[in-house]
């Protein structure tokens, strides 16, 4: 898989927050208002501190979904831009 640009392995089984983890970065987003680091806390699907794009989608849980070969991850780094239609 693929962590912000960086090939990632990772034992089977393991959740892309970990995989997140295993490339080297100590926070998988910053909040949106004031920019704070953040990282998978309880890793188990409650806390929402591991939400993470995955495979191009944004505001997934990474310790719930499962990496797979080919998986691409990107850290959520403060609010995200909306696409607006045209008027």
């Amino acid at each position: 898989m693929i962590v912000e640009g960086r090939s990632v392995l990772v034992p089977a089984g393991s959740s892309a927050a970990a995989a997140v983890l295993v490339a080297g970065y100590r926070s998988i987003r910053e909040t949106p208002v004031e920019g704070r680091e953040r990282a998978p806390y309880c890793m188990m699907g409650i806390c929402f501190d591991c939400l993470a794009e995955i495979d191009g989608v944004p505001n997934r849980q990474s310790c719930m979904v499962e990496a797979r070969p080919g998986m691409r991850i990107r850290r959520q780094i403060r609010a995200r831009e909306i696409a607006l239609g045209e008027p």
